[in-house]
């Protein structure tokens, strides 16, 4: 009797743990890959929140430029991401651009 009550249990523990390490694997896969990927000049965020450009990499550390002029030494690991370049700059917000040309106050 208690086996019947206690197999289905572990057959559902055991499905959640595979695919939770399934997805585990995927994200540090993921992280290796950005980590090999990295290339002087690249632009990326720290674990820590700071972003800069990329100057030097050796094996385990790179040289990151958070400033004209400053540069820092940060572990590998404490790349989060890499920033992609936006079309943000070249972006005008049609909202805005409408407000400013209609303004309600002007009567014709």
């Amino acid at each position: 009797m208690d086996l019947v009550i206690f197999l289905p249990l572990l057959i559902v523990l055991g499905a959640f743990m595979f695919f939770a390490s399934r997805r585990q694997k995927k994200a540090m896969q993921a992280t290796i890959d950005l980590h090999n990927s990295l290339q002087i000049g690249d632009r990326i965020h720290t674990t820590s929140g700071l972003e800069g450009t990329i100057t030097a990499i050796t094996d385990d550390n790179i040289d990151l430029e958070i400033a004209p002029g400053v540069v820092t030494t940060w572990m590998k690991l404490a790349v989060r991401d890499r920033i992609e370049d936006d079309l943000d700059d070249d972006y005008e917000d049609s909202d805005t651009a409408s407000e400013l040309t209609e303004s309600p106050n002007n009567k014709d």
